[in-house]
């Protein structure tokens, strides 16, 4: 329960600090970049073991790790383009909507069961999910748009489901450090790529603000990710129950700390998903 309740607040610390960056004029793409190399380096500061190239390339998980830090870093890029184009709604309701992902594979690939207080949970957390984080006007005015929704929406469901197998199959408990600091490094590195074609079309700015920003994300970030394995380590419960508790969770607490620390107003519409979001939890967890 502790890793759950740690992935949780690190994951809403992550909302807190990716807000901020609008705030102080911060670059997306270079901070996001910059993140990556940083969690690479706290990931390697807290691993107890030392780094064997080999041995990490002929791991089982390493290419689902290779998989993972492209899928981190383009679901990341989709989202900021879902924000600027449709609304920051549209991409935080694209996000968590993706826990049907998640939820749908854990029945059919390890044959859990959802009764149907459990699956009215869902609906309802779905539902709550909606009118929570719907804050300001987002909306879908042109169906080439549509584009950016569903790849976040495809793009957080195979993190959430590529997570839960890789930890289920692959991913020993002591290897946990290592797995999350080598999927890091991925994704540092297909950012780079990135911004070499930026840098290339005269685009790149790459400033102190852009790199103070990065620095401050990857922090958060390594144990977002850490003690979310830890968490789908435990088995607390079933992964529909787990993910639906974690990604409702994450928009309670974000929206409380918009409220509470960025002044956000609180509509009488959000007030209702607030309180459909704590009664689906209840379902969930009965």
């Amino acid at each position: 329960m502790i890793y759950l309740l740690l992935s949780i607040i690190f994951n809403a610390l992550l909302f807190v600090i990716i807000k901020l960056f609008a705030k102080f004029n911060i670059d997306a793409l270079p901070a996001l970049v910059i993140n990556y190399i940083v969690a690479f380096g706290v990931g390697l500061f807290f691993l107890d073991q030392q780094i064997n190239p080999q041995s990490v390339i002929e791991s089982n998980w390493f290419y689902g790790s290779v998989l993972l830090g492209i899928v981190f870093i383009g679901t990341f890029y989709a989202t900021t383009l879902t924000s600027q184009i449709n609304g920051l709604s549209v991409a935080s309701v694209a996000s968590k909507m993706s826990v049907i992902i998640p939820i749908t594979l854990g029945v059919l690939l390890y044959n859990e069961t959802l009764g149907i207080i459990k699956v009215s949970g869902i609906i309802l957390a779905l539902i709550a999910v909606y009118f929570t984080s719907k804050k300001e006007t987002g909306e879908i005015q042109k169906i080439s748009n549509l584009i950016y929704p569903i790849l976040v929406f495809i793009g957080a469901g195979t993190i959430d489901s590529s997570l839960k197998y890789l930890q289920t199959h692959h991913v020993a408990s002591n290897e946990i450090g290592l797995f999350s600091s080598i999927t890091f490094l991925c994704a540092f590195s297909v950012g780079v790529l990135m911004l070499t074609i930026q840098a290339i079309k005269g685009q790149l700015q790459m400033n102190g603000r852009n790199i103070l920003g990065g620095i401050i994300l990857g922090i958060p970030n390594y144990f977002s990710l850490y003690f979310l394995v830890k968490m789908l380590e435990a088995k607390a419960f079933q992964s529909a129950t787990l993910f639906t508790i974690h990604n409702i969770s994450i928009v309670v607490v974000s929206t409380f700390v918009g409220i509470l620390f960025f002044k956000e107003k609180i509509s009488i519409r959000n007030a209702f998903g607030i309180a459909l979001a704590l009664f689906a939890l209840y379902l969930v967890t009965y």
